[in-house]
Protein backbone atom coordinates (compact mmCIF):
# COMPACT_ATOMS: atom_id res chain seq x y z
CA UNK A 1 0.00 0.00 0.00
CA UNK A 2 1.22 3.00 -0.86
CA UNK A 3 2.00 6.36 2.03
CA UNK A 4 -0.05 8.77 -0.50
CA UNK A 5 -2.85 7.02 -1.68
CA UNK A 6 -3.21 5.80 2.25
CA UNK A 7 -2.67 9.33 3.07
CA UNK A 8 -5.57 10.22 0.34
CA UNK A 9 -8.04 8.08 1.31
CA UNK A 10 -7.78 9.66 4.90
CA UNK A 11 -8.19 12.95 3.60
CA UNK A 12 -11.29 11.92 1.52
CA UNK A 13 -12.69 10.00 4.62
CA UNK A 14 -12.27 13.25 6.65
CA UNK A 15 -13.60 15.48 4.25
CA UNK A 16 -16.78 13.28 4.15
CA UNK A 17 -16.79 13.61 8.02
CA UNK A 18 -16.69 17.44 7.85
CA UNK A 19 -19.35 17.37 5.41
CA UNK A 20 -21.89 15.64 7.26
CA UNK A 21 -20.70 17.25 10.27
CA UNK A 22 -21.61 21.02 9.01
CA UNK A 23 -24.68 19.82 7.94
CA UNK A 24 -25.67 18.75 11.28
CA UNK A 25 -24.68 21.99 12.86
CA UNK A 26 -26.96 24.32 9.84
CA UNK A 27 -29.59 21.69 10.55
CA UNK A 28 -29.51 22.59 14.43
CA UNK A 29 -29.19 26.32 13.72
CA UNK A 30 -32.62 26.30 11.82
CA UNK A 31 -34.15 24.51 14.69
CA UNK A 32 -32.81 26.88 17.09
CA UNK A 33 -33.44 29.85 14.87
CA UNK A 34 -37.26 28.68 14.49
CA UNK A 35 -37.28 28.16 18.11
CA UNK A 36 -36.28 31.81 18.48
CA UNK A 37 -32.78 31.35 20.06
CA UNK A 38 -29.82 32.40 18.28
CA UNK A 39 -27.49 29.07 17.86
CA UNK A 40 -24.03 31.73 17.21
CA UNK A 41 -23.62 33.26 20.49
CA UNK A 42 -20.39 32.85 22.15
CA UNK A 43 -20.29 30.31 25.44
CA UNK A 44 -18.72 32.39 28.30
CA UNK A 45 -17.23 30.99 31.42
CA UNK A 46 -18.17 30.90 34.66
CA UNK A 47 -17.34 33.98 36.36
CA UNK A 48 -14.98 33.37 39.57
CA UNK A 49 -16.54 33.73 42.41
CA UNK A 50 -15.01 35.98 45.21
CA UNK A 51 -15.29 35.73 48.31
CA UNK A 52 -14.20 38.59 51.28
CA UNK A 53 -12.21 38.66 53.55
CA UNK A 54 -13.94 38.03 56.60
CA UNK A 55 -15.85 34.76 54.95
CA UNK A 56 -12.09 33.43 53.91
CA UNK A 57 -11.32 34.23 57.73
CA UNK A 58 -14.73 32.53 58.85
CA UNK A 59 -13.64 29.13 56.50
CA UNK A 60 -9.54 29.48 57.68
CA UNK A 61 -11.07 29.08 61.26
CA UNK A 62 -13.74 26.47 61.10
CA UNK A 63 -11.28 24.29 59.00
CA UNK A 64 -8.37 25.13 61.58
CA UNK A 65 -10.95 24.22 64.22
CA UNK A 66 -11.91 20.68 62.47
CA UNK A 67 -8.48 19.71 62.03
CA UNK A 68 -7.70 20.09 65.44
CA UNK A 69 -10.20 18.60 66.25
CA UNK A 70 -9.14 15.79 64.27
CA UNK A 71 -5.62 15.70 65.58
CA UNK A 72 -6.99 15.61 69.07
CA UNK A 73 -8.73 12.33 68.22
CA UNK A 74 -6.13 11.01 66.77
CA UNK A 75 -3.50 11.60 69.66
CA UNK A 76 -6.50 10.19 72.14
CA UNK A 77 -6.36 6.54 70.21
CA UNK A 78 -2.40 6.37 69.43
CA UNK A 79 -1.97 7.37 73.46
Amino acid sequence: MDIRSAIKREERKLERELTKIQDQLSSVRAAAKALGYSANKKVTGATKRVLSEAARSKISRAAKKRWAKFRAQAKKAIG
